[in-house]
């Protein structure tokens, strides 16, 4: 297994950031390693969709968790890899604002060896794509 996790505060609230999380059509806008992501229902456990990197064929991914108070988990099976990549996405309410948490888990026969290889490049832009985020849900508040 490989892991990961990076975390940022915003002075957004909650609620103001799990709604931008919700509008995965606009998810390029703030996140350049996205180039398009769409989803086949609500947002919400069970759903799956497509995920399009700059340059990349589109990958399947599923939404395995969500809890609006909280945040979300995206599952994401790399095909012929014998990897599957799990993204928690952790909201948790602060005084003035919310801790962002992205965590990252790669599990699979192959994700010893392979973790430390592509775990980097999927993490790689985290703390920019957070910051992002952060802008623009302090946008939304002001």
């Amino acid at each position: 297994m490989w892991e990961y996790e990076h975390s940022i505060e915003s002075g957004a609230p909650v609620g103001v950031i799990f709604a931008i999380f919700e509008e995965v059509e606009k998810w390029p806008e703030w996140n350049p390693g996205v180039e398009r992501m769409e989803i086949d229902g609500p947002f919400r456990s069970g759903t799956s969709g497509r995920m399009t990197m700059p340059g990349e064929a589109p990958i399947e991914t599923k939404l395995v968790w969500v809890d609006p108070a909280a945040g979300f988990e995206d599952e994401t099976e790399i095909p012929g890899a014998g990897v599957v990549v799990r993204v928690r996405h952790t909201l948790k309410p602060l005084e003035a604002g919310t801790r962002i948490t992205y965590a990252v888990s790669i599990t699979g026969p192959m994700a010893d060896s392979l973790g430390p290889e592509i775990g980097p490049q999927i993490t790689a832009d985290f703390p920019q794509v957070m910051s992002a985020l952060c802008e623009r849900a302090e946008a939304a508040v002001s």
